[in-house]
């Protein structure tokens, strides 16, 4: 079996660039599979942002990574352990690329696909190996958050995810691995949760994006850091936890369950949301935006750690 010292990654946009940038600064051998002219710029950039974040974690960036780059996978040496998928958000693209790449990698070679939303059982159908593919999803950027969600396919072996979590740990990622799949597996479900109604609250009126963001900066981000959203109303049913609060305020709860927005993503609120967020970042561009997220979130996980060894 092999050691997981060489990984590929298929696909240089955003999220492969970002991969490959935490393998390669990390100190694997990794080889970018992509035949666009702009791939090797691409992670060289993610490079460039990831090494100040990993060493303010800790996590002891080498000083000159292994990253290399290949147009097809055909091109790829046998010894690669790990195929980290980060191709468009598109199940019939993604699994005619892995029938592609099977015949050029070894039989207990995994396949682990970025995929945001799409389900890996049917991504594994028409697979020689079906068992080694499964979800690895990261929070974005890869190299900065640090949870990758593990998901397996009805035909996934018992053995890979472990096997994966291990790997990843390694990287100085936390992994939470599903007992099976569902669309948009937990991190996503739970955003696409809270931005419905954000996005509800726009629409309809009731406070502006900028208004929104900060009820999530100021009120419930920070707590949200240190808890989950089952800790925090345990913390609130005082010294009885989640049976106090669930006997003071369940009842209330579920009248705001019943009063919940569902929009849609029409014309109309497309342009409250663009132009909201124009107005609340002041024509900044993103690069810059992204930057100071990277900061933040940088200053925040340290100051995470640090309780946690406390």
């Amino acid at each position: 079996m092999n050691d997981m010292r060489h990984v590929a990654v298929l696909g240089a946009g955003l999220i492969g660039a970002g991969w490959a940038a935490l393998f390669g600064l990390c100190g694997r051998r990794v080889t970018v599979i992509d035949p666009h002219p702009q791939a090797a710029a691409r992670v060289a950039e993610a490079v460039a942002q990831a090494r100040p974040v990993l060493a303010a974690l800790g996590l002891a960036p080498v000083a000159t990574p292994a990253i290399g780059f290949v147009a097809s996978p055909s091109q790829l040496d046998d010894d690669v352990a790990l195929v980290q998928e980060a191709l468009p958000e598109d199940a019939a693209l993604k699994r005619a690329a892995f029938e592609q790449l099977e015949p050029f990698i070894a039989a207990d070679t995994l396949i682990a696909s970025s995929s945001s939303g799409c389900l890996p059982t049917p991504m594994q159908a028409g697979l020689a190996h079906p068992q080694r593919l499964f979800i690895a999803h990261p929070c974005n950027p890869p190299w900065l958050m640090p949870l990758v969600e593990l998901v397996p396919g009805r035909h996934t072996d018992a053995a890979v995810l472990p096997r994966a979590a291990a790997f990843y740990q390694q990287l100085g990622r936390r992994t939470v691995q599903l007992a099976g799949e569902i669309r948009g597996h937990l991190v996503n479900r739970l955003q696409a949760a809270l931005w419905r109604e954000a996005v509800h609250l726009v629409a309809s009126g009731a406070a502006s994006v900028e208004q929104v963001d900060l009820a999530v900066t100021e009120g419930l981000g920070a707590r949200w850091a240190c808890c989950g959203p089952h800790m925090i109303f345990h913390l609130a049913g005082a010294e009885r936890g989640m049976a106090g609060f669930l006997d003071n305020l369940g009842e209330a709860v579920e009248q705001w369950w019943a009063d919940l927005g569902t929009p849609t993503l029409d014309e109309e609120t497309r342009r409250l949301l663009i132009e909201g967020m124009q107005a609340a970042t002041g024509g900044r561009e993103v690069a810059s935006l992204a930057a100071a997220r990277d900061q933040g979130v940088t200053h925040m996980l340290r100051a995470a750690r640090a309780l946690e060894n406390e």
